[in-house]
Parts: C-alpha cells; structure tokens; sequence
C-alpha cells in the first residue's frame, strides 16, 4: 500500500488519485474548478497549473489543451539549480562536484547496459569533435564541439532506469551552457579534453569499466583549468585573447 504523501497541491493530488498517465489529456482549468474536480478557484488551479508546468508534470498548449507529460526529474534540479546560480554563480562549483560524484558512483553501472548503438553514438562525438578542433585555426575556421561533449556524456548513463541520476546530469550541462563555459576555452585544453574522452571510450569497449572510470575521474579535475571557471575563482589570470576560442556549434 502506497503511503499517503501530502504535495501541498490539489491538482498534483487530483492527478495522482486519478492515475493520469503521459500524454491523457486534463480537464480544461474551467472544468478543473467545478465541485467534481478541485472546487477551487481559478486563480488557484491557474497558480498550481504554473507550478505543475514548471515541474515539468503537464504541457500547455493552445490547440491541444493540457497533458501530462512522462515524469522526469530535470525539471524541478534545473529551477533550483538555476536560483542558486542567480544567488551566487559559485554555487556552480559545488553542483559539479555534486555531478562528478553522482557520475562516479553509477559508472560502472551504467557502462554494463550500453548497447553498441551508444558507444557508435560516443565515437561520432570523438570524431566529429577532432574534425572541428582540428580546423584552420588561423582562418578562425575552428569550431567548439558543445554538443558533442554533452552528448558524449549523457549517452554514457542514458540506459540507467533512474530518472533522478539524468536529472541531475541534464540539469548540470543545462548550467554548463547558461555558465557559457562551452563558449570560450583555451584550444589546448579542449584537445586535451577530448583525448581523455578518445581514452574513456576505448576503456569501455575493451569492457575495461574501471579503467574508464578512473579516465573519467582524472578528466574532471580539467574543468578547474577551464578560462571561464578560472575567471569565476579569480584564481589565475585569463589566457591571452590569441588563445582562447570563440565558438558554437
């Protein structure tokens, strides 16, 4: 028997009691009001309706009406996390060790059920971040693979059936790319970046899983030689301007 949980939400407990699944469609907020359903005001569905779509639970849409959505953590990390951010950008510093850790501890895990698939999706991203590193520097023909590194990553735990390890995950390279730190980077420390990903994948199709997680851990402490991060600390001085690249992909 399910414990009776109190959300604070009667549309949220209205949902559950009714077991709405992804993509069933809700009553209309007029509807939703009426004694039968919440027998609240319209102001107040209208008010747990904005935090039920910022919670990522229901989808608005003018033609379509509203429908829940399959659950997914990232939501609710990403708000919070980006609040804290806005309070104070170093806070970014701490969710990243908060990133690294969660990583770490479900890697060999999540490197067990990979499908050959994923690793050919992994070594696309290798490759076609050296095919944009190695351009004409000179000509400013060379690219930052800010996909590619998010990519690479996500793909690693993709097959985990635990929705809060890819929230966390997708939350932290969400404020990776508010935080712009996929937009200037010193041109050896993204080829550095990327030779320890070449390293990682081939650790985890030998099957090598601790291998690969050692990589991993090694290649996290790079993040803390990133220009953007060592601006932030104000640890070091900025590369000169001939150094850094500027890019997208």
């Amino acid at each position: 028997m399910m414990p009776e949980i109190q959300l604070q939400s009667d549309l949220l407990e209205y949902i559950i009691r009714h077991q709405f699944s992804p993509g069933d469609r809700l009553p209309t907020i007029n509807e939703l009001q009426a004694p039968e359903h919440l027998g609240i005001s319209i102001s107040k569905v209208r008010e747990q309706l904005e935090v039920a779509r910022m919670l990522g639970i229901v989808e608005v849409r003018s033609k379509t009406g509203m429908r829940m959505k399959a659950y997914s953590f990232t939501p609710a990390v990403r708000l919070s996390l980006f609040l804290a951010l806005a309070l104070d950008p170093h806070n970014f510093e701490l969710f990243s060790e908060l990133r690294n850790h969660v990583e770490a501890a479900f890697w060999n895990e999540a490197c067990k059920v990979l499908e050959e698939e994923d690793k050919a999706v992994m070594r696309a991203c290798v490759e076609s971040a050296r095919a944009k590193l190695n351009g004409d520097h000179h000509s400013g023909h060379i690219r930052i693979p800010n996909e590619e590194h998010r990519t690479f990553h996500l793909t690693v735990f993709k097959r985990l059936a635990n929705p809060f390890v890819m929230g966390i995950l997708e939350a932290y390279w969400e404020a990776y790319n508010a935080f712009e730190l996929n937009r200037y980077s010193d041109y050896a420390y993204l080829q550095e970046v990327w030779t320890y990903h070449e390293r990682i994948l081939d650790a985890i199709c030998a099957g090598e899983y601790d291998l690969a997680r050692e990589i991993f851990i090694e290649h996290t402490r790079l993040l803390h030689h990133q220009p953007r991060m060592q601006t932030m600390g104000q640890s070091v001085a900025v590369p000169a301007e001939d150094e850094l690249i500027e890019g997208a992909v």
